[in-house]
């Protein structure tokens, strides 16, 4: 199994939410976190904003189903046709167990 995070802008949010749920992906976390990536923010004038708001999706997946998950993000995530700056990253981490807390069962 996989923990999938997709952080994303948060206007792509819930498309990025609807088409993962289109894709069979239907379970998800979200959380609202702030960041910013290799370019260390955006300066306008003399003011710097660090703290861009972004969505991180987290979602547990088998293994085989990678490249869908993925596909489906960069599809989904991506402004502009070329994309842009701060459209976001996806990390992949393996999972060793995952345990249903109602059912007091393992697997998904």
């Amino acid at each position: 199994m996989l923990l999938m995070r997709a952080i994303v802008r948060p206007e792509k949010k819930d498309e990025v939410l609807k088409e993962l749920s289109v894709a069979g992906f239907p379970a998800a976390t979200v959380v609202d976190v702030v960041g910013r990536g290799k370019q260390k923010g955006i300066k306008v004038g003399n003011t710097l904003y660090d703290e861009i708001p972004k969505s991180l999706v987290l979602v547990v997946i088998h293994d085989e189903e990678r490249e869908r998950f993925v596909d489906t993000v960069l599809k989904t995530a991506k402004t502009g046709e070329d994309g842009n700056f701060g459209d976001g990253k996806i990390f992949i981490t393996p999972v060793e167990e995952v345990y249903t807390i109602s059912r007091g069962g393992r697997g998904l």
